[in-house]
C-alpha cells in the first residue's frame, strides 16, 4: 500500500497550504525538464499522485479510512489542481516556463577578471587571455547526432512538445498539457548520439582570445566580446563572454579618476635656493622646475599626463606633491654651517604669532 503521506514529507494531519508547498517543493526537484537523473520522472508521477489524492476531499477520506480511492480508479488522470480553478499547464508556466523548450537554446555568458597595469590604462593595450567554453561540436555541428536521420520526430507528442489529453472529473471535462517526458518538451529525439559531444552539440574548449583594452579604463568595468561565450544548445545563438577589469596598485603613482598623484621628496636645499627636477611620469620622464622658498606639500601640475578619457576627449594631469625632507644625521661641519645660517635668519612671522601679537 502506498504511503502519500511519506512520499509528500508530510504528517497525517497536515493541512492542504502544508501538503501544496511540500508538493511545489518535490515538483521542482523531480520534474523531468529540471532533473536527468534516472528515475526522477516516476519520482514526479508518484509525487503528483500523492497530491492528486491528499488535496481532494473526498479522496483524502476514503484513503485515510480504507488505504486507497475509489475515485483515483474511476477518474485516473484526474488533475489535481482541478479544484483550485486553474489548469496544469498554469503550474508549468508558473514553476517550469510552461513553453515548449526550443532545440536552440541561447549558450551562457562567460565573466572573468582581468588584472591590467595602470601604464596599459594610461595607454591602451591589446592583451591575448586563455578562456574555457563550451563550443559547438564539430563531428556534428551541433545537432546532437552524427546525422540528420538520427533526429526524429517525437512519437509521443508528434512533435508538439506537448502531452495533452482530455480527463473526466466530478466538475467536468478537463484539459490538462503538460511537457512530454519522452522528448522533454523539444518535439524531437535522438535515435543515436553524435560519440564526440554525447548529444549535447557542444563540447568544452581552451582558448585565447584577444582582449581590446582602451586607454582611460578604470577598475569595474566590463568588456564585452560578443558571441565570445558558450555555445548555444543545438545550434543556438552563442552567450557573450565578459570582462571584469581591475587596475593594480602602482608603487609610485595613486589615481584620482583621470589624474595621478605623486609624492616626491626634495631636499631643504633645492625648496630654499630653487632648481629643477626630474620626475616620473606614466609616458616617460618630465622636469619640473622648483622655486626657491618652495614649502613642502606644494602640489606642481603636468598637464596632460594623466590618463585619457575614455570619451576620447581630453586626458587628465600629473600632479606632483614636494614633500621636503629635514636631515636627520648631520656631520659636525653641516651643523655648525646651519647654526651659521640661523645666526643670520629671520623666519617670517608665523601664523600663530600674528594672532598673539
Amino acid at each position: 500500500m502506498k504511503d502519500y503521506y511519506t512520499t509528500l514529507g508530510v504528517s497525517r494531519n497536515a493541512g492542504r497550504d502544508e501538503i501544496k508547498k511540500a508538493y511545489k517543493t518535490l515538483a521542482k526537484k523531480y520534474h523531468p525538464d529540471l532533473n536527468k537523473e534516472a528515475g526522477a520522472a516516476e519520482k514526479f508521477k508518484e509525487i503528483t499522485e500523492a497530491y492528486d489524492v491528499l488535496t481532494n476531499d473526498q479522496k483524502k477520506q476514503h484513503y485515510d479510512q480504507f488505504g486507497t480511492t475509489e475515485e483515483q480508479q474511476q477518474h485516473e488522470g484526474y488533475s489535481p489542481f482541478s479544484d483550485f480553478g486553474f489548469d496544469m499547464s498554469d503550474v508549468f508556466e508558473g514553476f517550469f516556463g510552461g513553453k515548449r523548450r526550443s532545440r536552440h537554446v541561447r549558450g551562457s555568458d562567460i565573466a572573468y577578471d582581468m588584472d591590467v597595469t595602470l601604464e596599459d590604462a594610461a595607454s591602451g593595450k591589446k592583451k591575448r587571455v586563455t578562456i574555457h567554453r563550451m563550443e559547438q561540436c564539430t563531428a556534428c555541428s551541433g545537432k546532437g547526432a552524427a546525422r540528420d536521420d538520427d533526429i526524429k520526430q517525437c512519437s509521443t507528442c508528434n512533435g508538439s512538445g506537448y502531452a495533452k489529453r482530455t480527463i473526466r472529473t466530478p466538475f467536468g471535462y478537463f484539459s490538462q498539457t503538460s511537457p512530454c517526458t519522452t522528448c522533454q518538451g523539444e518535439g524531437t529525439v535522438l535515435v543515436c548520439a553524435c560519440s564526440e559531444c554525447d548529444g549535447l552539440g557542444r563540447v568544452r574548449k581552451e582558448r585565447q582570445v584577444e582582449v581590446e583594452i582602451p586607454a582611460g579604463i578604470m577598475s569595474g568595468f566590463k568588456l564585452r566580446i560578443s558571441g565570445g561565450g558558450d555555445a548555444g544548445v543545438k545550434g543556438g545563438p552563442s552567450g557573450d563572454l565578459y570582462f571584469v577589469v581591475m587596475v593594480r596598485e602602482h608603487k609610485l603613482f595613486e589615481r584620482d579618476g583621470q589624474d595621478i598623484i605623486i609624492k616626491v621628496p626634495i631636499s631643504v636645499t633645492l625648496a630654499a635656493l630653487g632648481g629643477e627636477i626630474e620626475v616620473p611620469t606614466l609616458f616617460g620622464k618630465e622636469m619640473v622646475s622648483i622655486p626657491a622658498g618652495t614649502q613642502t606639500h606644494t602640489a606642481f601640475k603636468l598637464k596632460g599626463k594623466g590618463l585619457p578619457s575614455l570619451q576620447g576627449s581630453g586626458a587628465g594631469h600629473e600632479i606632483v606633491y614636494v614633500i621636503v625632507e629635514t636631515p636627520t644625521k648631520l656631520t659636525q661641519k653641516q651643523k655648525e654651517l646651519l647654526m651659521e645660517f640661523d645666526k643670520t635668519y629671520t623666519p617670517k612671522k608665523s601664523l600663530l604669532n600674528r594672532l598673539f601679537s
